[in-house]
């Protein structure tokens, strides 16, 4: 089963994102309080790649929002979706600091072309082990379907 983690940063990325779950909320039959009100067992087919299931049936969006500014996650809250999330997930402000994000850009230091060049490669080697994964996977329930459909 595949699980992604959405990952929204900045207003701009805040304020899509916000919109994002709206839609895909509405597709699954979730209402602004995490509760399943839909009419198709489709919709909760495959809700777990988005949504982890909590207490009391509700579904509570796999999702982490950053910003530097509280004012972008206040308005994400008080949005027609925004009780939905878990309020850990929201991370922003001092929380950011502490944990020295953006700290070369506050600084002025900036990365240089040697470190743009080895994040690129991290990058391309995660994403390539990703799909390995993924393709390894797919194989392994392709075998176990295979084999249940051979006991049956």
């Amino acid at each position: 089963m595949r699980e992604i983690v959405h990952i929204q940063a900045g207003q701009c990325g805040n304020q899509i994102g916000a919109k994002f779950w709206e839609v895909i909320s509405d597709e699954h039959g979730i209402d602004p309080t995490g509760t399943y009100h839909g009419d198709s067992d489709l919709q909760l087919d495959r809700i777990s790649v988005y949504y982890n299931e909590a207490t009391g049936g509700k579904y509570v969006p796999r999702a982490i929002l950053v910003d530097l500014e509280p004012g972008t996650m206040d308005s994400v809250r008080s949005g027609p979706f925004g009780q939905i999330f878990r309020p850990d997930n929201f991370v922003f402000g001092e929380s950011m600091f502490r944990r020295k994000a953006f700290l070369h850009w506050y600084t002025g230091e900036g990365m240089d072309e040697m470190e743009f060049t080895e994040a690129e490669s991290n990058m391309n080697d995660l994403v390539s082990e990703y799909q390995q994964y993924q393709d390894a996977t797919a194989e392994e329930e392709g075998e176990f379907e295979e084999e249940a459909e051979d006991d049956a």
